[in-house]
């Protein structure tokens, strides 16, 4: 026996779906081994991989449920104080130029460091890489609140914070998801996936009702949002405590640099990863810009007030949700490319419906239609990329798509110059096409990459 070292996986069926014959024997680097817990390290128990769980029997598992209140208090902080911070900015400066480079800088840093978090999640252990994301949350959020509180607040303090925030997520996001694949089983991963979208979405409305309701009826209620931020993410780190160890990949020998690029080699050698990860690149950064416009939607389309803005908002997260709770509630599905392509067309095309709405009334129900597809197409791109790809370049695999979250918050500023030139209707319609056009790009190519050599049953 060779002195490579075996770990778990899946016997008799690899990640392209291929089952060796009933009398052909499973490779003994195929061969599930049972775990050997570490002394001191909390050891959760995991479902067969073949048990298909439905939303409940997710969150039952310990390890989820944990990652899941993580993510709960982590998202609440962070969409209450995105609130809270761009208020303050606004009262330090007066400026809306003040508002967008607080964006930009957010955009750019998380650009830059979404990567570095799929290296650390991949190479460290995955506990570790959760707790020091969210102490960077805690430590950002903490520190402008009690400058508030001693008043020596000041705009540079905020883009700071911005840049902190943003290195936060970049290491949070990319160790979430390949976390979640060590968790639950990978027939569940869907309903998983759905499960940690849904979360999101819910507190991207809660967090900035409750910063708006707090804001406006005390006077001390902007540095109670920061140092309420920074108490839930405490939770947070506290809550991981009961997470296990996850597993560090086995030492390479290369740079952190070189386990990047060799992360990038293995998207672009496996088609359907690659073309995944930039289809998911490409939708977000062209569609999601929509809701940077929701303030403008709301004021010039429809003059509605503050509170209508609130209500559109809201809306496209209710459709999110809504998508969530029905995809959670469904079995393993056979059909997820299906799912991708339709859910990524639908979402252009409700797009571009918005650009056309004559009512607010119908905007509603467009909004609505926007972010049940939206959240689809997440949850089947995210699932079919923890499927696809090996274990130990999950991390990589799950930064490189972040990337788009980067490039979503720098494309609106483009966009918005554009709106500003050739009217806002025009602009909403032209991303909505071109969400459009790159889900057919990606459909039109799934075809020649049918049709051409099988890939390997190993990626690598």
């Amino acid at each position: 026996m060779s002195g490579k070292a075996i770990r778990p996986i899946d016997a008799r069926r690899d990640r392209t779906g291929w089952t060796p014959a009933a009398s052909e024997p499973a490779p003994l680097s195929e061969v599930p081994v049972p775990a050997v817990p570490v002394p001191g390290e909390t050891v959760l128990p995991v479902p067969p991989e073949t048990a298909q769980l439905g939303a409940m029997a997710i969150l039952r598992i310990g390890g989820f449920l944990v990652l899941y209140l993580n993510a709960a208090a982590v998202f609440l902080g962070v969409m209450a104080q995105a609130i809270a911070r761009g208020w303050l900015a606004f009262e330090l400066t007066g400026s809306n130029a003040a508002l967008g480079g607080i964006l930009l800088a957010f955009g750019v840093a998380l650009l830059l460091a979404t990567p570095w978090g799929g290296v650390a999640a991949d190479r460290l252990p995955k506990r570790l890489v959760l707790q020091l994301s969210v102490l960077l949350l805690a430590v950002s959020s903490a520190g402008i609140g009690l400058a508030v509180v001693f008043d020596v607040i000041a705009y540079w303090m905020l883009l700071v914070a911005s840049v902190l925030q943003a290195v936060g997520f970049a290491l949070f996001g990319p160790a979430r998801m390949a976390f979640l694949a060590e968790l639950v089983p990978r027939s569940s991963l869907p309903q998983a996936v759905s499960l940690l979208l849904v979360n999101a979405e819910v507190n991207r409305v809660v967090g900035p009702a409750l910063a708006g309701v707090v804001i406006g009826a005390v006077t001390w209620g902007i540095e109670a949002i920061f140092l309420f931020s920074a108490a839930l993410a405490i939770v947070g780190v506290l809550l991981t405590a009961a997470l296990p160890a996850g597993r560090p990949g086995e030492p390479s020998g290369r740079s952190p640099l070189g386990e990047l690029a060799d992360g990038v080699r293995y998207v672009h050698r496996h088609r359907e990863l690659n073309a995944l990860v930039w289809c998911g690149i490409g939708v977000t950064m062209l569609g999601m810009p929509y809701l940077a416009f929701m303030p403008t939607i709301a004021s010039d389309l429809f003059g509605l007030g503050s509170v209508g803005y609130g209500v559109l908002s809201a809306t496209s997260a209710v459709g999110g949700v809504a998508a969530g709770v029905f995809l959670g509630r469904r079995g393993s599905w056979v059909r997820r490319r299906r799912v991708f392509v339709a859910a990524g067309a639908v979402f252009g095309l409700a797009v571009c419906a918005l650009a056309i709405a004559p009512t607010a009334a119908v905007a509603v129900i467009v909004l609505l239609a926007v972010g049940a597809a939206m959240l689809a197409f997440q949850t089947s791109n995210q699932s079919q990329l923890l499927d696809l790809a090996e274990p130990e370049y999950h991390g990589r695999v799950q930064g490189l798509v972040m990337l788009s979250f980067g490039a979503f918050g720098i494309a609106a500023l483009p966009l918005g110059l554009l709106a500003d030139l050739i009217g806002l209707r025009w602009t909403l319609c032209g991303m909505g096409a071109g969400v459009i056009a790159v889900v057919a790009g990606y459909a039109l190519a799934g075809r020649y990459r049918a049709a051409g050599k099988p890939a390997s049953r190993r990626a690598r």
